[in-house]
């Protein structure tokens, strides 16, 4: 059957989780593009910034706590908005404060509203397509990470040189009430979607079987003891800080390393972060090609893992980068590897547990990479502070770079590992 007879309302839903994600990244990344002037302002050292980008990171991880679970009673639908709500007020009152203590206190409500977004994505994702094109549609909306990225370098210097600093975060801000209108206009779930065909809601479900009719709750230790839930643990943990550093750090870098203006857009963090949308749907698209060629479903993600974990290594060559646009290019590789990555990465979720317990173990593995995302930025500005003393600061991204170019290969293999005749598990083992 073409898909075309039947509707494609699931790509319009797969719009709206990328447009979220998308203003997810842009609040996310405006404080890295304003460090320069911010710290000016009040007078942050390396290691201030660090504890700032900590309090967002330990809250993150505190949030997936929290929405992991309640997307997971509540449904992807209440569960999004209340996340939404939370990081463009938390966005907004950035504005408003008045020293670095401030900072963190309203960085860290953005990181507890921010932990909604994934959960409740992915969740969406096993809502409304079957397993052969959840890693695409995962690629698409994930690739918001890299948009929003991209946005952000040509629209904060914008607002910054305009309207100043305060501007920036407010109008960024409001983006997230604009997203909200058109989530409640045009999102429900496939069982209650009005508009939906019977044929493309037969086709969302033709490889999977629905477990809307289950009903009881997981406990998060039953979810912690089996594999499945370990093996996006592992994804996350190892991967995540280095995603947070091509996020919050790249701008410095490039201005400290090469003399980049971060006042005026920067042509060279575009080019960066648009290559991890290349990357993010290029990763989803080739496991599910590779899926469709017939080869087993973990087989197809694991090779599209392995694929992304090399393609990162080349990022330990930029120490010898004299020129800002070798620089670019290498570094350019490295971050649509990650993405990825993570396209694939969060679709094995879909792939191995029931739909009911998609937010949880999403949630779970949220927030232990956010754990680690809390405590890598203090090697970063312990490293970056320690060099810069020492009148060389690139030397310390320098070792950076070599810690994130290893990271992926390590956590593919742990996860090879872990996923040996590993199948996926039914909702009843885990009542």
């Amino acid at each position: 059957m073409n898909k075309t007879s039947f509707g494609n309302h699931r790509w319009v839903v797969c719009g709206l989780l990328f447009l979220a994600t998308t203003i997810n990244y842009i609040d996310r990344q405006v404080i890295g593009l304003l460090k320069p002037t911010l710290e000016m302002e009040f007078s942050w050292t390396e290691s201030d910034y660090a504890n700032i980008v900590m309090a967002f990171a330990a809250c993150y991880a505190l949030g997936f706590i929290i929405f992991g679970n309640i997307i997971d009673k509540i449904g992807s639908k209440i569960g999004y908005s209340i996340s939404i709500i939370v990081w463009s007020v938390a966005a907004i009152l950035h504005a408003f404060v008045k020293s670095t203590l401030g900072f963190g206190i309203v960085r860290g409500l953005l990181g507890l509203g921010e932990s909604g977004n994934f959960p409740a994505a992915v969740k969406a994702v096993a809502e409304w397509f079957p397993k052969k094109e959840r890693a695409l549609a995962t690629g698409i909306f994930n690739s918001g990470t890299s948009i929003g990225a991209v946005v952000a370098p040509i629209m904060v210097p914008w607002l910054l040189g305009f309207y100043g600093w305060q501007e920036a975060f407010i109008i960024t801000g409001v983006l997230g009430f604009v997203w909200l209108i058109l989530w409640w206009l045009f999102y429900e779930i496939p069982s209650r979607h009005k508009k939906l065909s019977e044929e493309e809601f037969n086709f969302i479900h033709s490889d999977t079987e629905p477990d809307s009719d289950h009903t009881g709750s997981i406990k998060w230790r039953r979810l912690l003891s089996i594999k499945q839930t370990w093996v996006f643990i592992i994804g996350k943990l190892l991967t995540d800080p280095v995603w947070w550093f091509f996020l919050f750090w790249l701008p410095s870098y490039f201005s400290s390393t090469f003399n980049l203006d971060l006042k005026k857009p920067s042509l060279h963090l575009v080019i960066v972060y648009s290559a991890t949308t290349v990357g993010s749907i290029a990763g989803g698209y080739l496991s599910s090609y590779l899926i469709r060629k017939g080869w087993p479903i973990l087989k197809a993600r694991k090779t599209a893992l392995l694929v992304a974990a090399i393609s990162v290594l080349p990022i330990i060559l930029a120490r010898y980068a004299t020129d800002i646009w070798v620089a670019v290019g290498i570094i350019s590789i490295a971050a649509a590897a990650h993405q990825a990555w993570s396209s694939n990465i969060f679709t094995i979720v879909s792939d191995m547990v029931p739909k009911k317990a998609v937010s949880s173990v999403v949630g779970i593995g949220g927030m232990t990479g956010s754990i680690g995302s809390t405590f890598f930025p203090l090697l970063v500005g312990f490293i970056l502070d320690y060099y810069k003393l020492a009148g060389n600061i690139t030397a310390g991204y320098n070792i950076i770079f070599i810690i994130c170019g290893f990271a992926y290969l390590i956590a593919w293999f742990i996860i090879h590992i872990l996923t040996s005749r590993m199948k996926p598990v039914q909702f009843q083992s885990l009542t």
